[in-house]
């Protein structure tokens, strides 16, 4: 077990660095944000640097990065309008959530291109994914931007509501079987909570 191999991420090459983070921390949870910017159009992307720190207060945190060194448009609408909502990603709408992982302008609505039902959180004006089996609405509490200059932010939400499909729960205990979230893992590749891996290429 001691035999190992080591890399300085000081001086190692930064694409080594990301694909053995990637390859390493799995399989990660996918947080699928649906946004609004201030015309009111809507925007939808999963995030697989997504998770919970705190349940009281009931508190998440997902980690988008830059585009060419602009920030990405879920960044953007999440600092101007301070919400957003949270779909979780299961095995029914995996391939919808690939879908929405494109490299899309901001006038371009990513529920349509997948095919999804948005609607309006109650609590927030984001838009949620009706055919999601859970989503979490969420208010922006932090901002933190991360390397200098920053490559990627780390967005703090508090919980204000949380939906989830009456077939899953067991009183509030969420039976993961009937849940089957779908995690990241490396490069095209996801897997289910039964084990299973799968892949899919993101659209160019």
């Amino acid at each position: 077990m001691e035999r190992r191999t080591t890399f300085d991420t000081a001086t190692a090459d930064p694409v080594d660095v990301s694909k053995l983070m990637l390859g390493l921390v799995v399989p990660r949870p996918i947080g699928w944000v649906g946004s609004v910017d201030e015309d009111g159009r809507h925007n939808l992307a999963p995030f697989s640097f997504y998770n919970v720190v705190s349940a009281k207060p009931p508190t998440v945190v997902f980690s988008p990065g830059t585009r060419r060194g602009a920030e990405k448009d879920t960044l953007a609408n999440v600092r101007r309008t301070g919400e957003f909502t949270l779909s979780v990603v299961t095995e029914e709408v995996a391939d919808a959530m690939v879908l929405t992982s494109g490299d899309y302008p901001p006038d371009v609505d990513e529920f349509e291109i997948a095919g999804l039902t948005a609607r309006r959180g109650d609590a927030v004006a984001a838009p949620l994914v009706a055919e999601a089996r859970a989503v979490l609405e969420c208010e922006v509490t932090q901002v933190v931007d991360v390397g200098d200059p920053p490559a990627n932010s780390v967005v703090f939400g508090r919980v204000l509501r949380i939906h989830v499909d009456p077939q899953v729960l067991d009183g509030t205990r969420v039976r993961p079987e009937e849940l089957k979230a779908v995690g990241r893992m490396a490069g095209d590749g996801y897997t289910t909570t039964a084990g299973s891996l799968f892949y899919r290429t993101r659209p160019r």
